[in-house]
């Protein structure tokens, strides 16, 4: 079953923002945290940003200050919201539910979103 639709990316200047929705199935999003993952060209994926269910929220250290994650638990979406883009933010960005250490906990990834950032 697909339990994870990420959607919202494209193309966007330096600069520029994009707000990623990701939809995630109750079984997935009930749990602690979920997190936003990425995946540039050449490298691992790493994740970006992480909630729990109450809204405490961290962020890698490249996107703090830049990137907001929310989260509708009515609505069983999570947001990330990303401004002042730059180019090394190019990458497919994928959610999921994420353990306290940041890890991914489902194990069937959805299919992404990309975002480029370009001039």
């Amino acid at each position: 079953q697909v339990q994870l639709v990420e959607s919202g990316g494209g193309l966007v200047q330096p600069g520029g923002s994009l707000r990623l929705s990701c939809a995630a199935s109750g079984s997935i999003f009930s749990i602690n945290a979920m997190g936003w993952y990425r995946q540039a060209p050449g490298k691992q994926r790493e994740l970006v940003a992480a909630i729990t269910s109450g809204g405490r929220t961290n962020y890698a250290d490249s996107v703090k200050g830049r990137f907001t994650i929310s989260r509708d638990n009515a609505k069983n979406t999570v947001y990330l919201q990303m401004n002042s883009l730059k180019p090394e933010d190019t990458a497919v960005y994928y959610c999921n539910a994420a353990h306290p250490r940041g890890t991914p906990l489902y194990p069937y990834w959805g299919q992404g979103t990309q975002v480029t950032v370009s001039s």
